[in-house]
């Protein structure tokens, strides 16, 4: 009976938080008819039909191409992102190199809205041949998740201690070395955490997939609204809502099956002893 009061609690902060997706999903579960006159929380009679809808290919419509140019992109942009900083984390924390203008400049871009780089964005990818590819957008989900990666990544080498380098040069060993076989396994949660954030950051970008993409290389979050539109007008609340499900389940599944990987990382180095 205690802990009643907490699980109450509990409950509560749950529904809230996650009201709009339980609207979400109970609306993907209705008719068009049932739509029109039961708004509520509740279904009368579930069908299937919206996600039949979804599902089935289509001249126009085809969900599966548009996963798989997410799926591909965000690979791209969380994993490049990983390649590209690592190296320079541990320059930062290793060597001092950059610590007082390259990490505040790289962390400072998370503040710029990112709409102030869409023209000349557009520009060079019209120019490089890059508009409406996967590699184009994986590219510029790279950027996207370049200063969150880089802070995680150099505090976590900052906090490893200095021995285990210098334990490696007296065995020989270099820089490339060091970082490849002994700071990049002892780190791997870390790394770990920003694929992770990376992939459900890149999956989740709209702004620069309905700006770079047209046909061939749609993602998910934008070919979402093209099953809105009703023939006769209006929104296709059903279908809309079955396709935000449809979208929503890879990044959900993925925080779900590594929740416990996230939570070690970002609790690793509180504590020292």
């Amino acid at each position: 009976m205690k802990r009643a009061p907490r699980w109450i609690v509990y409950v509560v902060a749950v529904l809230v938080l996650n009201f709009p997706v339980i609207v979400t999903l109970v609306t993907s579960f209705k008719s068009g008819g049932e739509l029109s006159v039961n708004p509520g929380l509740w279904v009368n009679q579930p069908t299937f039909d919206n996600y039949l809808k979804v599902l089935t290919v289509s001249d126009r419509l085809n969900i599966y191409g548009y996963l798989g140019n997410s799926l591909v992109a965000s690979l791209i942009g969380s994993l490049l992102a990983i390649a590209l900083t690592f190296p320079a984390a541990y320059a930062v924390a290793r060597g001092n190199f950059g610590r007082r203008l390259l990490l505040p400049t790289v962390v400072n871009l998370r503040a710029v809205p990112l709409i102030i780089f869409a023209i000349p964005i557009y520009m060079m990818f019209q120019w490089l041949g890059l508009l409406d590819t996967q590699l184009g957008l994986g590219l510029i989900l790279t950027i996207v998740n370049l200063p969150l990666a880089f802070i995680v990544l150099a505090n976590a080498i900052a906090d490893l201690p200095i021995e285990l380098d210098e334990a490696a040069r007296i065995d020989g060993a270099g820089t490339f070395t060091i970082m490849v076989r002994i700071i990049w396994p002892v780190t791997r949660a870390a790394v770990t955490t920003v694929a992770i954030f990376g992939f459900i950051t890149a999956w989740n970008e709209f702004l620069f997939g309905l700006m770079l993409t047209t046909t061939k290389a749609v993602p998910v979050t934008v070919g979402a609204s093209f099953f809105f539109a009703a023939s006769g007008g209006g929104v296709q609340w059903g279908p809309a809502s079955a396709v935000m499900i449809v979208g929503a389940l890879p990044p959900m599944l993925l925080g779900l099956l590594m929740y416990r990987q996230i939570g070690g990382s970002l609790t690793a180095g509180a504590v020292k002893g």
